[in-house]
């Protein structure tokens, strides 16, 4: 697509360093356009103008928007999407790249997910469906352990509990239906039974029945080094993931990627946007654990790096329609991403500790901030449980891994914390 046809304003929504990598990446595009970020982070603050519009702010957004004359915009998180911004913008005449609220329901809720995956017979694992605790308590005995305990709703992450055992299943079905852990969230829960194997995901731009397959990449959910721990919203990943061969990806696309493009068009969804397949690869085959229906964080943060297409080119034409015959091309880097995260996160943990980085930074390396803001002096402070990625590109994963970590040692922070492990499952494979 000439870049004369590209939109000149854009609005990125968001705050976290999925967002910060989406304005990188579009800032990128020959297109040149003006971006705008609202709320944004301190991170992003520095290379485009934020407004301070919240995320769920869905009337907020679509105004400013128009004050701005904004011709793109580019959703971020799962909130918006799941409480109607895209419908909201496409009524305002404003062309969107995220899905409206029926498509956001394949995340927003796990259930409707679950029910679509087994009417199309998609490989996924075995489940049952409860929203009281006696029948859900009852199942799980006859399921045994280990079991997973899934919210429906939308729980910032946190919401999936595998259980090695069978009490500590029985304490998350009593915690999500009668302690309202995650509130409405998890008002109706998913049993299913505990998949084994290695994770992987894949990013899919999705424009109704066509889509283009981003590169493959790994996520490290766990808190603590070999994937020990409460799962997380992240703490690294690395692209491209070589346990998904060329061979594994055809089988991943035929079984599960066009199945799941076409049962979602079938249900009357006419999605535009990103559908992250999470996926298991057990002994019989690749399993879908879940599906998102934005880019992943921090997956996005290592993938858009290997791009060598216009990120907005890509993104604008599955917003029209206009998908058909797209061909990505990916440069042959491998990219790491390391997450700072605050210590104490997932559960409790500090904001406001000044955040020193290092300056110039090294060859092929980033940071992206996540969450950060800025004090009343203007200093950079943590301002949530993930603060920030660094991500470093290099003709080797094992080189990527070693600029990251350089860079990871010389950010000064009293709270810093983060995981020496990202890509050694990968590393050790070779």
């Amino acid at each position: 697509m000439p870049p004369t046809t590209l939109p000149s304003s854009i609005l990125v929504v968001g705050s976290g360093g999925r967002e910060h990598a989406l304005v990188r990446a579009l800032l990128a595009s020959p297109a040149r356009p003006r971006i705008i970020c609202a709320p944004g982070n301190a991170g992003i603050a520095d290379e485009v103008a934020c407004f301070p519009v919240a995320a769920d702010d869905i009337a907020g957004l679509v105004a400013l928007a128009q004050r701005e004359k904004i011709e793109f915009v580019v959703v971020g998180p799962e909130v918006p999407l799941s409480l109607g911004l895209a419908d909201r913008l496409l009524a305002a005449g404003i062309p969107v790249y995220g899905p409206k609220a029926d498509g956001a329901r394949l995340e927003a809720s796990k259930i409707f997910t679950k029910q679509l995956l087994l009417k199309n017979k998609i490989p996924t694992a075995a489940a049952g469906i409860f929203s009281e605790v006696a029948p859900a308590l009852a199942y799980l005995k006859t399921r045994g352990a280990p079991i997973v305990v899934k919210a429906d709703g939308l729980a910032a992450g946190k919401g999936v509990v595998v259980a090695p055992t069978l009490a500590e299943a029985e304490t998350a079905v009593h915690d999500m239906l009668a302690g309202e852990k995650f509130g409405a969230a998890g008002r109706q829960l998913l049993i299913e039974d505990c998949l084994v194997g290695e994770e992987t995901s894949l990013l899919v731009v999705v424009s109704g029945r066509d889509y283009v397959i981003l590169p493959t990449s790994q996520d490290h959910k766990r808190i603590g080094e070999g994937d020990t721990g409460p799962n997380t919203g992240g703490m690294g990943a690395y692209s491209p993931a070589g346990v998904v061969t060329p061979a594994l990806l055809d089988r991943i696309e035929r079984e599960i990627v066009r199945p799941s493009v076409d049962a979602i068009a079938a249900a009357g969804i006419d999605f535009r946007g990103t559908l992250f397949i999470g996926l298991m690869l057990t002994p019989d085959g690749p399993s879908v654990i879940e599906f998102n229906t934005r880019f992943g964080d921090p997956e996005t943060q290592v993938v858009l790096p290997r791009l060598a297409t216009d990120l907005l080119a890509v993104l604008w034409a599955a917003a029209r329609g206009e998908l058909a015959g797209t061909q990505l091309a990916v440069k042959p880097d491998h990219a790491l991403c390391v997450v700072i995260a605050a210590k104490g996160y997932p559960e409790n943990y500090p904001k406001g500790d000044a955040i020193t980085l290092p300056s110039p930074l090294p060859s092929g390396v980033s940071i992206i901030h996540a969450g950060t803001a800025k004090n009343s002096s203007g200093r950079v402070v943590t301002h949530g449980g993930r603060v920030l990625g660094v991500t470093a590109l290099a003709p080797t994963l094992r080189a990527a891994a070693a600029r990251a970590y350089a860079v990871c040692d010389q950010i000064q922070c009293a709270s810093k914390y983060f995981r020496r492990d990202i890509g050694a499952r990968e590393l050790h494979r070779r």
